[in-house]
């Protein structure tokens, strides 16, 4: 059994690359597409080298966040997508496409969710003088970073830490738990209902599962 998978990217593309990396090694993750709202986005390049089918929706040739939507829409759905990944896409989607997806639509936040939900988290972790720092992947909804935590992981915070650190620490530990995540979903043990996920019909922790290695 295998289920199709579109990432969504608007830069790099270093999660993606991690999923590529992964689903050479596990047949259930079909990656049929990836699209990007950006043309110069190297993770492309990425996609075209693993040979995956790639498309270009540049947003900001589209009058209202609606269009460019329904235009992401129709292109997902005509590569019936099962799941749909969001790895550094930097648009806030609509409540329509969130809506169409729901129980489909995964992402990954740079902090311990339901800390630092936004932007700037790592900054704020070492503010508010945090001993532990982390990523965590979970279902979108229409809340922003508000969906249910799948699964998340964590590093130590030292004193002598900078935003910079954490954000590079942070990315290597977003390269396991992502594909892992994903895996979960198209071998069938992953599942969202009524705003809890599920992994082999045992509820998640509310903070989502720690990957410990």
């Amino acid at each position: 059994m295998s289920k199709s998978v579109v990432v969504l990217i608007s830069g790099a593309g270093s999660n993606l690359q991690a999923i590529i990396d992964h689903a050479k090694q596990d047949s259930s993750i079909q990656l049929v597409g990836v699209i990007s709202n950006k043309a110069s986005a190297a993770g492309l390049i990425r996609a075209e080298r693993a040979g995956i089918d790639t498309c270009v929706i540049d947003h900001t040739a589209f009058d209202t966040r609606d269009d460019f939507d329904a235009e992401l829409t129709n292109q997902i759905d005509a590569w019936q997508a099962d799941l749909v990944v969001l790895a550094g896409f930097m648009r806030i989607l609509t409540r329509g496409f969130v809506k169409h997806y729901t129980g489909r639509l995964i992402n990954i936040h740079p902090s311990l969710l339901p800390k630092f939900k936004g932007t700037n988290t790592h900054a704020r972790a070492i503010e508010a003088k945090e001993t532990e720092h982390g990523c965590t992947v979970h279902f979108v909804t229409e809340e922003l970073d508000g969906g249910a935590p799948i699964i998340n992981a964590a590093i130590k915070v030292h004193k002598e830490d900078t935003p910079d650190s954490l954000q590079a620490k942070v990315h290597k530990l977003e390269h396991k738990i992502y594909p892992l995540a994903v895996s979960w979903f198209t071998s069938g043990r992953l599942i969202e209902s009524k705003g809890q996920a599920f992994l082999d019909n045992m509820p998640i922790n509310p903070n989502g599962h720690r990957y410990t290695g």
